[in-house]
């Protein structure tokens, strides 16, 4: 079954439906950007922090405590099922897409590598590999590209006249 370009087939209902909700789907994902830049200022010292506590820092102007196993296996377990479901229907969206079949692939894919890293490495970092802070960023910066790239994507296509 040939789902390449699919989506310019859908009647405009069904294309009315996918653009809300992906505009739904961006409030909430670039809504959770703003919270974990507002949990840890977007630096890598702010990472650590935020999972490893400061109460150590007599400078720290916000005491942060250093967070338990069930707060962060809850935290860990909630965002990978979530984001999993959130890359699925995306990618889902994406291959229905005349984009590049080597574009489709990585926008498709990515974002589960991005989501095992990122929370993967929360869970290293908070058993103390405080390297994997840059892991956490950097995935976390792949993981909202690929968010980007997906969205704009399925956009494109829905507003695109159809050959």
């Amino acid at each position: 079954m040939q789902i390449k370009g699919l989506i310019h087939s859908f009647p405009k209902q069904v294309k009315m439906l996918i653009g809300a909700f992906l505009i739904t789907l961006s409030v909430g994902f670039y809504g959770s950007i703003k919270f974990v830049n507002l949990t840890t200022n977007s630096t890598p010292q702010g990472v650590e922090e935020n999972y490893l506590g400061n109460e150590n820092d007599e400078e720290a102007t916000v005491m942060k405590f250093k967070k338990s196993e069930r707060e962060i296996l809850t935290i860990i377990h909630g965002h990978i099922l979530s984001l999993s479901v959130i890359f699925l229907l995306l990618g889902a969206l994406v291959a229905m897409t005349n984009l590049p079949d080597k574009w489709q692939s990585y926008i498709i894919v990515e974002p589960f590598l991005s989501i095992l890293l990122t929370f993967g490495g929360i869970y290293f970092l908070w058993k103390g590999h405080v390297w994997c802070k840059y892991v956490i960023i950097i995935s976390g910066i792949l993981m909202t590209l690929s968010f980007l790239a997906g969205t704009f994507s399925v956009f494109y296509a829905l507003i695109k006249p159809s050959k």
